[in-house]
């Protein structure tokens, strides 16, 4: 039967398919007995009541055993019912698919061999007793018949499979249960090595059948032992050779999936024959050239964007319109780069100012920062999304912090400003005509600009606003700027000085009392103003990643 009709009988029957159709499937075993009488029939000369009475006893007797696998084969059933009625949860899932694809191998090993050995002998013995044969006569009979339960099985294997698929198509269009179980199943090697021979065998049989005209016994031992001799040597030489053409190719395949699933696109399966494998190998070959092409292009879209956009952009969450979003601006720039800029030359500029980002951007990206854009000798740097962290202000103020200290310190020769700023922007795709950048826009950016800007004439490395002062969760230690003017902003501001130490700390040494956490208060605004502290995520964590991390 076509795997459409099987899929038919699926959505008619619903949860009672598989058990109605393991029980229509193993009651084939009444026809193969049916037949094994017949071809045994054709070795002696039996009296059609003879005939009946021998095939009455064996159909009652394997009856009795398809009655009792079935019966042992319920539980085995009942999770793949259970899922079809709608218990569909992860761990209910995998014990359907692990049923369903367990299902004819667990027949086979565990619930029709104990029936069919109890049914075997029995049907030999009462074909002596009613036939009225030599109790000799039971060898080969039980040898002929244990030929038939081969068949029988290796049948009843494919048919199975057969029949489950309908419903492991189903299960697998919800989720890939193969990742967390590992039912059990016949290798195709086995099947082919198994099944190939077999065949031979009963068709050795069938042919001497029909060929021996009688003979009893002696004709039917004779039969069945030259039918096995022919399918272990001749046949089973051509056996093996058919299984290694199909089985290497499929192991070439298997070990290039493994090499890409373990994120290597470098492999390529050989081709080595000319058939279907041939083309699947050039298919898989050509997809993973499309992947190789397609992680090389990531990796640029990586390099040349931050990481963390960069997985929001290519996740399911991104959205282009834009959204309003809480976060802290923070804002560095080298102070007197213009003049250093008229004396060296193109390469000097560029090599210097990629050492200087080798400094800032891991720490931004340390303390849970994205970079935003190159401004020139500038850096815009946003904390708070697309990861919404509840304390990015006390982030970015520990990230200005370090950023000071690591490059005012060094003997780079730059000094630099930074400044940070809190508030709401509106982050998301901004550009035309086929041009695009993720962005922040909106007055808290231009006022984290001018608080940088402000550094210059407080003398300050680190200026912070009022606004991040006010939310900051820690206690910082803070000096006070009144009266800041700004360009662009009408009245003067208060900006805030966070310590900055005079000494980086050794590597592997605490950095909290150097680089942003209390040292003993001397101002907090954020207690002072009793301001309420912003936690809204509103971009939404990605699945798979927390939308709190602890501070660095």
């Amino acid at each position: 039967m076509s795997v459409r009709l099987w899929t038919w009988f699926y959505r008619k029957l619903g949860s009672a398919y598989p058990k109605v159709f393991v029980t229509v499937e193993l009651h084939s075993a009444l026809i193969i007995a049916a037949a094994t009488v017949a071809l045994f029939s054709l070795y002696y000369d039996l009296e059609t009541d003879q005939l009946l009475e021998v095939l009455g006893v064996v159909l009652a007797l394997t009856w009795v055993a398809v009655a009792t696998a079935l019966i042992r084969a319920s539980h085995r059933i009942r999770p793949i019912q259970d899922w079809i009625r709608g218990a569909r949860g992860p761990e209910e899932t995998g014990r359907a698919w692990a049923a369903a694809v367990g299902l004819p191998l667990d027949l086979l090993r565990r619930d029709l061999p104990k029936p069919l050995a109890f049914t075997v002998v029995p049907s030999c013995i009462a074909t002596v007793a009613l036939l009225d044969l030599s109790w000799t006569a039971f060898v080969p009979l039980f040898a002929g018949s244990l030929v038939s339960i081969g068949y029988a099985m290796i049948l009843h294997y494919l048919a199975i499979e057969a029949g489950m698929r309908p419903v492991l198509v189903d299960i697998s269009r919800e989720v890939s249960p193969r990742l967390a179980s590992q039912p059990s199943a016949l290798s195709l090697r086995v099947r082919l090595l198994a099944s190939l021979p077999l065949i031979n065998i009963i068709t050795g049989l069938v042919v001497a059948a029909f060929t021996a005209e009688g003979g009893g016994p002696t004709n039917l031992g004779l039969d069945v032992l030259v039918a096995v001799l022919v399918a272990t040597t001749i046949s089973l030489e051509l056996t093996v050779m058919l299984s290694k053409s199909i089985l290497r190719p499929i192991a070439d395949l298997q070990r290039a999936t493994d090499a890409v699933r373990r994120g290597r696109y470098d492999v390529a399966v050989p081709v080595t024959t000319g058939d279907e494998l041939g083309e699947l190998a050039a298919s898989f070959n050509q997809m993973v050239a499309g992947l190789r092409d397609r992680e090389r292009i990531r990796e640029a879209f990586g390099t040349y964007l931050d990481e963390e956009v960069a997985e929001y952009i290519l996740s399911d969450t991104f959205t282009e319109e834009g959204v309003e979003v809480d976060v802290s601006i923070l804002f560095c720039d080298v102070k007197g780069f213009t003049h250093f800029a008229s004396q060296a030359t193109a390469s000097e500029i560029v090599a210097r100012l990629n050492e200087l980002f080798e400094t800032i951007v891991p720490v931004v990206a340390g303390h849970g920062g994205h970079v935003d854009k190159f401004e020139g000798d500038g850096l815009l740097a946003v904390f708070g999304a697309p990861e919404p962290y509840p304390d990015h202000a006390d982030r970015a103020v520990r990230a200005a912090v370090e950023i000071a200290a690591r490059v005012n310190l060094s003997p780079s020769g730059f000094r630099i400003g930074v400044g940070v700023n809190t508030g709401k922007v509106v982050a998301g795709a901004i550009g035309g005509g086929g041009r695009l950048n993720f962005s922040v826009i909106g007055d808290p950016v231009n006022v984290a600009s001018r608080t940088e800007a402000a550094t210059r004439t407080t003398g300050d490395d680190v200026l912070i606003t009022a606004e991040t002062a006010a939310r900051l969760e820690s206690d910082f230690e803070l000096a006070e700027r009144a009266d800041v003017e700004m360009k662009g902003i009408d009245e003067p501001a208060t900006l805030y000085a966070p310590r900055v130490p005079d000494t980086l700390p050794e590597p592997g040494d605490d950095q909290s009392e150097t680089l942003g956490a209390p040292f003993g208060t001397v101002l907090s605004p954020g207690a002072a103003s009793g301001l309420g502290r912003s936690s809204t995520p509103v971009f939404g964590a990605r699945p798979g990643r927390s939308s709190t991390l602890p501070g660095p």
